[in-house]
């Protein structure tokens, strides 16, 4: 008798992984979830507090930086980048995340490591105050290399109508302001994949490996925070293309962001890469550069958003301003 575990398939560990998980997503319960993990799908009540609430949502992945998890058999903290390259992208228009869910993917299954897997992913949850409320693990023998995996994941948030930001509120002369980054976060890495291939190499007294799964900053709590206080006119997640690509897309017309490229600390590893040939222009066009995320406010407000931001235990600069017309941004 042939069996689906002959064809790869072990559905005991399946079973073992699911248990094991169960308890990183109850951690991460909120008041509107209404039925447990298990289901066949999540349900989250969105409650009361909402004139006309919109729902806003976002998917992503962790890309190629998964590998560098893979080698350094560290499985615990991808998850938490997973998490933030969604929720960071629905709070740009002002959506507070409700709740997540993952999809991993793999050849073989190991319940210890796909269980690490979600616990990153709890992790991220509970850092951006959302549920995890469902998910899926698929075994691909054959499909995947064993030991190898595939992550992704979805989130949905919420935000009133009227308090929707899409940069129409922006105008000529109004400030950027960046909150630093914790590092590469989960952008470029086939680049970094051939400019650094020995991951056991010693970089400010740690192997450098360690350093390129330095988790992506989650920046809900702080961002939420502000816009209780602020009147925030754009926002801008700097992900995959860097500041040229990221800045513009918080715009709702015909602006230039003007940007001071000393304005703001640079952590090692970004000159690091620009050691090793890569040129400074290419690497603001890949990476943060040490901004991860970017607001627009007008110049009464640029020192009181960044003390409260330096209060919430972040760190920020006014970083440039915004000017009609030409498009695009402008490094200096």
């Amino acid at each position: 008798m042939i069996t689906y575990k002959d064809a790869g398939v072990n559905i005991e560990e399946g079973y073992k992984s699911v248990k094991l998980i169960k308890e990183y997503a109850a951690a991460t319960f909120t008041k509107g979830v209404l039925n447990h993990l298990g289901s066949f799908a999540g349900m989250f009540e969105i409650g009361e507090g909402y004139k006309n609430p919109i729902l806003v949502s976002g998917t992503d992945g962790v890309g190629t930086k998964l590998d560098i998890a893979f080698r350094m058999k560290k499985y615990d903290t991808v998850g938490i980048d997973c998490v933030a390259m969604c929720v960071n992208d629905v709070l740009c228009h002002g959506a507070k995340p409700l709740f997540f869910l993952d999809y991993i993917a793999c050849g073989k299954l190991d319940s210890r490591v796909s269980a690490q897997l979600v616990k990153g992913v709890s992790d991220g949850c509970i850092q951006s105050n959302c549920a995890l409320i469902g998910g899926e693990t698929a075994e691909m023998p054959g499909f995947y290399r064993d030991g190898e995996y595939d992550m992704a994941g979805f989130t949905v948030g919420i935000v009133d109508k009227h308090k929707i930001i899409d940069g129409s509120a922006i105008k000529d002369g109004y400030s950027l302001i960046g909150i630093e980054s914790s590092g590469l976060h989960s952008n470029g890495y086939s680049l970094v994949r051939k400019l650094i291939p020995d991951l056991d190499k010693d970089f400010n007294g740690e192997k450098i490996g360690k350093t390129l799964l330095t988790p992506t900053k989650i920046y809900v709590k702080t961002v939420l925070n502000l816009l209780d206080k602020f009147d925030i006119k754009g926002m801008a997640h700097i992900t995959g293309g860097g500041f040229y690509e990221n800045i513009p897309r918080m715009f709702n017309g015909d602006f230039t962001a003007v940007v001071d490229k000393n304005s703001f600390n640079r952590p090692d590893i970004f000159n690091h890469l620009i050691s090793l040939g890569v040129t400074e222009e290419h690497m603001f066009n890949t990476y943060n550069m040490g901004i991860g995320y970017v607001l627009c406010v007008e110049d009464k407000d640029v020192l009181k958003v960044i003390k409260t931001i330096d209060d919430l235990g972040d760190r920020a600069y006014k970083i440039g301003h915004v000017e009609a017309g030409g498009g695009g941004v402008c490094l200096k």
